[in-house]
């Protein structure tokens, strides 16, 4: 019994001095993060594609130059 006022005693005081709004604070913080990079691993993958495909057309375009020269 007395185990459990001292816990019920340590949890009334973490929460009343604002410990519980700092790790609600940090939860919502890493959750941005997260989605904030996978946005920007995203971005990276877009990015990637198209210069993949600008490389492609610029290989086609060379390679079409070069036919028509012969």
């Amino acid at each position: 019994m007395i185990r459990l006022a001292a816990l019920t005693l340590v949890l009334a005081s973490i929460a009343g001095c604002g410990l519980t709004e700092t790790v609600g604070s940090a939860a919502t913080d890493a959750a941005a993060k997260t989605q904030e990079l996978k946005q920007a691993q995203a971005t990276e993958a877009r990015a990637r594609n198209e210069l993949d495909a600008a490389a492609r057309a610029s290989a086609e375009q060379r390679q079409a130059a070069e036919k028509d020269a012969q």
